[in-house]
């Protein structure tokens, strides 16, 4: 018998204690060649080179989906069975995978082991973190085929195509209203049960979701954080800004700057700042309401490799 002498696990052959050993050394001497990633196992490895060749060996007989793991793809069926085997046992939501559970119950600790090295923000999974990095570099590798914006996920890239196709799969069981994200029908129904569970700790104002409570605090504070980098105007809100740059006399300071239009990199550098400010302050929003994203991981498993 093989045992490890930090935990004591047995293992039937030494070289599975080996490389049960780097999980206490941290030692990856598996590498990537076309992203540096590391990687402890060798079918670790072999399985991550997938992404970068496409390959997708596992489908689904029920759906035209594909997988590069027979693990994904057993995970994946457990949608069309309905079957949710993982229970949280402080709520009563149940989850496809364990790995899911354990991201679930970070809600009820609180805890967010994930932090991003740039600024002091936490997150309670690695993917929030790796979408939340992006705001930094202003990378966006997601881009539509119908139009021409990006994204900085590939959930949120889905969301953005429902406005060209229509969709909106999520319908009220209390009216015929229909929407095109489970968060929008989760704020649509509290205007029937009359909910507000969001209050202003400054006014006591109650209100039925976050962002509109997000939105008056700076009423009190009298923040103002979309900004105008042209004008110098600074805006309560996002809609508010956008208004203004349709305005005349902005367009009038758009087309003097050096008497001539400001070149397209300007501008990308301009829409890039604004993006920044408006993603920092939406961001927790986003990753606290963002169902479909816990969805895709659930279809997908690697929520970095959208499987569409």
């Amino acid at each position: 018998m093989n045992t490890c002498d930090i935990c004591n696990k047995n293992f039937t052959q030494k070289s599975s204690l080996v490389i049960h050993m780097r999980v206490h050394t941290g030692e990856k001497p598996f590498y990537c060649y076309q992203c540096g990633k590391v990687f402890a196992r060798k079918d670790k490895l072999s399985i991550h080179k997938m992404i970068h060749t496409g390959e997708k060996p596992y489908s689904c007989d029920q759906c035209e989906k594909t997988f590069t793991t027979s693990n994904n793809l057993t995970r994946h069926k457990n949608i069309h069975t309905g079957e949710k085997p993982y229970s949280c046992d402080q709520c009563e939501k149940t989850f496809t995978t364990g790995s899911h559970l354990t991201e679930h119950k970070r809600i009820h600790t609180g805890e967010k082991p994930y932090s991003c090295d740039q600024c002091e923000k936490t997150f309670s999974t690695s993917s929030y973190l790796t979408s939340h990095k992006r705001i930094h570099t202003c990378n966006k590798p997601y881009s539509c085929d119908q139009c021409e914006k990006t994204f900085r996920t590939g959930s949120h890239l889905t969301l953005h195509k429902r406005i060209h196709t229509g969709e909106k799969p999520y319908s009220c069981d209390q009216c015929e209203k229909t929407f095109s994200t489970n968060s929008h029908l989760t704020s649509h129904k509290r205007i029937h049960t009359g909910e507000k569970p969001y209050s202003c700790d400054i006014c006591e104002k109650t209100f039925s979701d976050k962002s509109t409570l997000t939105k008056h605090k700076r009423i009190h504070t009298g923040e103002k954080p979309y900004s105008c980098k042209l004008c110098d105007k600074h805006y309560t809100s996002s809609s508010a800004l956008a208004y203004h740059k349709k305005s005349v006399k902005h367009l009038e300071i758009l087309k003097s700057c050096n008497n001539t239009v400001p070149t397209s990199a300007s501008i990308s550098f301009i829409e890039c700042e604004e993006v920044y400010i408006k993603e920092e302050i939406k961001e927790e929003e986003i990753f606290e309401e963002d169902p479909l994203s816990i969805q895709m991981r659930a279809d997908n498993i690697d929520p970095l490799s959208i499987e569409m």
